[in-house]
Parts: structure tokens; C-alpha cells; sequence
């Protein structure tokens, strides 16, 4: 038992230091690849902010696609159902026109259901820009952390 406590403390330390060396850039030589890092993840940075205002336009179509597509959906099941009941009468041409509606129904339920996959899937790819972004502008954060460590080091000859 002392030794899993003693290697989850070694584990817990070994942790809490990472971020010592977890620096890429330490020298004043490094400046120019961190400059170059820094214009790359800028340039990414401004490539998933119009991704991500293309998405969210294509998420607010989608999810107006999928009302209205719902909305026929409800309309022609209701129109079915309401057919259905003059069938039970015993009428013939009654019942076709009841499957009849019932099959468009079926086809208009189809397509709110491709339309909600649709914006749900947009929703996902939204997250996920989001997260890369997140990801992208804390990094920006510690290179900036790493220009400003390298600024203040210590000049040659002084």
C-alpha cells in the first residue's frame, strides 16, 4: 500500500512540474520559430472563426428546414389519420386515398428526420470549431507567456 501512495505522490509531482518544461521556446534564437508558430496559429485562428460563421448560418437554414419540414410532416399525418377514419366506413376508394396519404406522410416524416440529422450534425461540427478554437487561442496565450520569458531574459553583455 506505501508503495502505491508513493508512486501516485512521484505520479502527482511529476504532473505539477510538466508545465516547467513543457516551454518549447527558451532562447532568444527561438524567437523566430515562435514568430513563425504565432503567424501559423493566427492564420488557423481566422480560418475556423469563417468555418465557424459558415456553419452557424448553415445550422440556422438547417433548423428552419427542419421545422418546416416537421410541420408538413405533422399536417399530412394528421390528414392521414383523418382519412383512415372515413375508411373504416368501408368505402374503397376511401381506404386508397388513406394509403395513399398515409405513404406521403411516411415520405414527409422521412424528410424531417433528414433535416434534423442535418442541423444535429451542423450542431456537432459547431462544438467541435469550437473547441479547436479554444484550443488554438490558449496556445496563442502561451506563446505569448514564452515571448514575454524570452523579452525578459537577460540581454548578452550586461
Amino acid at each position: 500500500m506505501k508503495k502505491i501512495t508513493y508512486c501516485f505522490i512521484l505520479l502527482l509531482v511529476l504532473l505539477g512540474t510538466q508545465p516547467l518544461f513543457a516551454q518549447k521556446y527558451k532562447t532568444a534564437e527561438d524567437t523566430v520559430k515562435l514568430n513563425k508558430e504565432y503567424v501559423e496559429l493566427i492564420r488557423d485562428t481566422a480560418e475556423l472563426n469563417k468555418d465557424l460563421a459558415e456553419s452557424q448560418e448553415n445550422l440556422k437554414k438547417y433548423q428552419s428546414e427542419f421545422e418546416s419540414k416537421e410541420k408538413d410532416a405533422q399536417k399530412s399525418a394528421n390528414a392521414s389519420s383523418n382519412q383512415a377514419d372515413k375508411a373504416t366506413g368501408g368505402e374503397v376508394k376511401h381506404a386508397k386515398k388513406a394509403k395513399k396519404l398515409a405513404g406521403e406522410a411516411y415520405e414527409d416524416r422521412k424528410k424531417a428526420e433528414e433535416a434534423k440529422d442535418k442541423m444535429e450534425k451542423e450542431e456537432k461540427k459547431i462544438k467541435k470549431l469550437n473547441k479547436e478554437f479554444e484550443n488554438k487561442k490558449e496556445r496563442l496565450g502561451d506563446l505569448d507567456k514564452m515571448r514575454e520569458a524570452i523579452n525578459n531574459l537577460p540581454k548578452p553583455g550586461q
